[in-house]
């Protein structure tokens, strides 16, 4: 009998006596496990033989399954305020919790094993731990982990009681929760957190006098947030919102660092911080007047006359500040910043609405401000400018609106090329599943022809007056997209055999201004009905630009960001002969500018049309441009618009004129950008004869 099972078993596989005793051990153990009713035993303690289980589907010992790996676990709970509507719902997210129903059989699968908090374990086990957690969770805190109800202003989620299961995530009808597992322990970390379930950031930026800290990250990330407690307007909670600590605390709590100093000098010293705020369309609605009587009101350095001249301000000196433009405003709400007197200055965003020329003298006004005991902090999502202007950078990583944490400071080239990347090599994280790379080229051959076969037209010389601006178009094969759209009509056109053709366009202003009171979702189905069920136009356009997460909000409570992406995707999605783009990067960060890129460039070559896009970014317009038309001339007077030409020589001779040296380097497709400014500042500040180095 038992020869022939031998041989039997010889036959199906061979296995070795180890095997057959390993197998024999298991079925005796499970037969000798009693059940989950076993009188006279707590529920979720383990035998002997349990526990020698637990040591072979993942090595738990007696102290319980849950508690090995439930404190390698760090997550956050977000609860979106103003999407979540207690009162409209039914508390799906409570309900379907199961550490609140305490159901140990949630989320079980069919198998001979199974995992909690990723530790291999028996069906049994799974109960016992399961339970165990939850019970143990309530008794720790005395709280459930969702508190709703419907007369609730938004839902309360424990972080300590969640497992992270994700099921409310599912279950919520309005998208308002976001359970986020960090990448690691963070905790001891924590700078800033703005309440339960709500924005934290992790670690702060390290200022260092003399010299121009650069912040690089995306939109919502907490770079703001860093800049008021390095300003010393927020006071640093180091997450305990219920509890704040006092600044003996927080210092304590920075001893042995480089910001024990900061925060030791600003609070002894009394430092005067100044910030350039974010939203500079909001400066009007905080104060009138006239623009030369408030620069007078605020010249605390006796340098009114020297930034009137480098920013462009004399002329509208007499003008009231509620009148002024976006690129006026912004100049001007540099100037006030730059005109005090004081020790810590910080700008955000400081190019938003300037074109290349006025980036450059902003970026020189402001690191005029260093001296050897100043700091300069500066927020920018331009990376040629962020180039120009930083010494070191810090970048910011995490969840946008859930989590942020800062990095160590790192040089010029390399925090932008770790931003890029998406990589902290000094923590070993990846922060971005894939990297922001693109390659800056002429178009190919193959593309080139279809271009020229579907859409590319000869033109005269032309010109147009518009009061007391002149306009003059030189001869060439692409167009100034709105004369021959037909928008515009030339006064002259001195070749009258050459008829100027007319196009169907389709065009995204430079300043968007919503007047719609509906939704998002109303909006797009109104205006662009067929390209909004199109599956392509949802992948290519859509889904980069992140339009689905806005489509149940309205039109005007939408932020800069969000309102230049559902324009880009508005005017993508009319069918036309040629696009017209009005600066696409405006309120984008970094990122974000480079998906828009990529979004314009693949929308125009898949559907072989012609796009004209006017941009100030030079990394953005660099991989954008198949040709390139130079404008030269004099702001509100008048200008000539060159023949159109290659992407490098066009370039080339628009950076020819600008006071810096400047030169496209094809190797790593950037810009770099140098002048006798920043050696003449080196040599004064740091006596080394030296300058910095730009990215490449």
């Amino acid at each position: 009998m038992r020869a022939g099972e031998a041989n039997g078993r010889a036959r199906e596989g061979g296995r070795d006596d180890d095997e057959r005793e390993c197998d024999d051990e298991r079925r005796r153990r499970a037969r000798k496990r009693p059940n989950a009713t076993t009188s006279g035993r707590r529920r979720g303690a383990m035998t002997e033989d349990e526990d020698d289980g637990g040591r072979m589907c993942g090595g738990v010992k007696k102290m319980g399954l849950f508690a090995t790996m439930a404190d390698r676990l760090s997550r956050i709970a977000i609860v979106d305020a103003g999407r979540c509507k207690p009162n409209k719902c039914r508390q799906e997210c409570m309900k379907s919790c199961p550490v609140v129903r305490q159901d140990s059989d949630t989320g079980i699968k069919k198998g001979p094993r199974f995992q909690f908090f990723g530790v291999v374990c028996s069906l049994e086990q799974l109960r016992y731990a399961q339970a165990d957690y939850a019970r143990a969770s309530w008794e720790k805190s005395g709280k459930s982990c969702i508190e709703v109800t419907p007369s609730s202003k938004t839902a309360f989620i424990s972080e300590e009681l969640c497992i992270g299961c994700g099921i409310c995530v599912k279950k919520c009808p309005f998208d308002a929760i976001k359970i986020i597992n960090l990448p690691k322990d963070l905790d001891k970390d924590t700078t800033h957190r703005y309440g339960p379930n709500n924005f934290k950031l992790h670690r702060l930026p390290v200022p260092r006098p003399g010299q121009v800290l650069g912040l690089v990250g995306t939109n919502g990330i907490g770079k703001s947030t860093a800049l008021k407690v390095l300003a010393g307007k927020l006071k640093p909670n180091l997450g305990r919102f219920n509890n704040p600590p006092d600044w003996q605390e927080i210092l304590t709590y920075f001893r042995g660092s480089e910001l024990q100093n900061y925060f030791t000098r600003m609070l002894e010293d009394n430092l005067k911080a100044v910030i350039k705020p974010q939203y500079i369309d909001n400066i009007p609605k905080s104060g009138q007047g006239i623009v030369g009587q408030v620069i007078d009101l605020k010249d605390e350095r006796d340098v009114k006359a020297e930034l009137c001249l480098d920013l462009e301000l004399n002329q509208v000196l007499d003008r009231n500040v509620g009148d002024l433009s976006g690129g006026e405003l912004q100049r001007f709400a540099i100037a006030v910043a730059a005109m005090h007197n004081a020790e810590i200055y910080m700008f955000d965003e400081p190019s938003s609405y300037l074109d290349v020329k006025q980036r450059l003298k902003a970026a020189q006004v402001i690191r005029s401000l260093l001296t050897p005991n100043s700091f300069v902090i500066v927020v920018e999502h331009d990376l040629s400018v962020l180039d120009y202007l930083s010494d070191f950078i810090c970048c910011l990583y995490g969840k946008p609106g859930a989590y942020g944490v800062v990095t160590l400071p790192f040089s010029v080239r390399e925090g932008i090329n770790i931003f890029l990347a998406g990589f902290v090599p000094t923590e070993k994280l990846r922060f971005r599943d894939d990297s922001l790379t693109f390659k800056v080229a002429e178009t190919p051959q193959e593309s080139a022809e279809e271009i020229q076969t579907y859409a590319r037209y000869r033109y005269p010389t032309m010109s147009k007056t518009l009061g007391g601006f002149k306009l003059h178009v030189i001869e060439g094969e692409f167009t100034d997209s709105q004369i021959i759209a037909g928008r515009l009509k030339p006064d002259v056109v001195e070749d009258s055999d050459v008829e100027v053709p007319e196009f169907k366009i389709s065009y995204k202003p430079q300043k968007i201004s919503p007047k719609s009171p509906s939704s998002v979702r109303h909006l797009l189905q109104q205006k662009i009905h067929d390209s909004y069920r199109d599956p392509l136009f949802i992948s290519d356009v859509m889904k980069p630009l992140q339009i689905e997460q806005l489509k149940d909000r309205e039109v005007m409570n939408l932020s800069g960001g969000e309102l230049q992406r559902v324009a880009l995707c508005l005017c993508l999605g009319k069918e036309a002969d040629i696009y017209l783009i009005d600066e696409p990067s405006a309120y984008l960060d970094s990122e974000q500018r480079i998906v828009a890129s990529k979004v314009i460039k693949r929308f125009i070559l898949h559907k072989k049309k012609t796009a004209f896009v006017v941009e100030h970014d030079f990394i953005m317009a660099t991989y954008l441009a198949d040709r390139v038309i130079v404008y030269e001339g004099k702001p509100s007077a008048g200008c000539t618009a060159n023949a159109p030409q290659s992407l490098l020589t066009g370039m080339n001779l628009f950076l020819s004129g600008l006071p810096v040296l400047t030169e496209f380097i094809p190797s790593s497709n950037n810009w770099g950008i140098h002048d006798d400014f920043l050696k003449a500042y080196s040599e004064e500040v740091h006596g080394n004869g030296g300058t910095r180095t730009a990215v490449h």
